[in-house]
């Protein structure tokens, strides 16, 4: 009985109990709201002096094999409106909050769940600027200063070579769809984690993910899966269609499953799992309003 206590804290304490490593840093870059002028929204669009933001719902297919999906383009003046966020404004493992709840307390229009760092204790994370962790661990997606997003392995590329080139996120989940305008075609040996609990990343499943078309121009996709007759979902490889059919140029996978959310103006625009039941996860990306 001991044992079998022992085993069952320590799977707690792995995927279960907070560990608080910090409170979100501030920098000078994030730190600063401005209230945006010109505003034009509606349910499915927002337009500002600073950001576009066009959502979609895509419904393809019918019956069992009907899978939707939405599609956000969003289009910035400056690369220092897409920002992230972590659940309870705390950097730490099983720290976790709905993605609508933690949009709401930044006060985002628009946002979509993030890689769920605190699943896991390795990864090279920068949000907003901030090094949080450097234990590089498989491929990751660098968002920068310039509007750009890259695509970098975290064994080859150090974290400081990514500070100095302006990265103000990075994301370590994966894997890449598109890199150079080349869609990724096999997936069949794709592994992200070991973890336990881990459902495949293979098949049928929801999915979120993000794409650039060009410097400052990105969608973001959310599919729902898992509802028979509303949807199944998609599989890597239709995923990736999805992106370069959009016309992206790089496009990474995000966190899917259960995590998989889009929050705009108040509202989360999907249907999680077909429950219209978020995940509380650890983090996420928004355009602040």
């Amino acid at each position: 009985m001991l044992a079998t206590a022992f085993g069952l804290y320590l799977l707690a304490d792995r995927y279960l109990i907070e560990h608080v490593e910090g409170k979100a840093i501030l920098t000078a870059e994030s730190a600063v709201t401005e209230t945006p002028s010109n505003v034009e929204s509606d349910d499915w669009n927002y337009k500002s002096d600073n950001v576009t933001i066009n959502i979609e719902k895509v419904q393809t297919g019918q019956g069992k094999d009907m899978v939707t999906y939405f599609v956000a383009d969003v289009q910035m003046s400056d690369a220092s409106s897409l920002k992230s966020a972590f659940a309870k404004n705390i950097f730490g493992r099983n720290v976790v909050e709905k993605t609508s709840q933690i949009a709401a307390d930044n006060q985002a229009i628009f946002a979509v769940n993030g890689d769920y760092y605190g699943f896991r204790s390795d990864g090279v994370l920068i949000r907003n600027g901030v090094l949080y962790r450097d234990e590089p661990a498989r491929v990751g997606a660098a968002l920068f200063e310039d509007g750009t997003m890259q695509t970098f392995d975290e064994t080859e590329v150090a974290s400081s070579s990514l500070l100095a080139a302006g990265a103000l996120h990075t994301l370590s989940f994966g894997p890449v769809l598109i890199k150079n305008s080349e869609i990724v075609e096999d997936f069949e040996k794709v592994s992200i984690d070991s973890n336990f609990g881990n459902r495949s990343i293979q098949g049928s499943n929801p999915r979120t993910g993000i794409g650039m078309i060009s410097a400052n121009h990105y969608v973001f996709v959310v599919v729902d899966g898992r509802k028979e007759n509303y949807s199944k979902g998609m599989t890597l490889s239709e995923f990736t269609d999805v992106f370069a059919d959009l016309g992206c140029t790089e496009a990474y996978n995000l966190d899917g499953g259960g995590s998989s959310t889009m929050y705009f103006m108040g509202r989360v625009v999907n249907n999680p799992l077909g429950k219209q039941d978020e995940r509380s996860i650890s983090d996420i990306l928004y355009i602040e309003g």
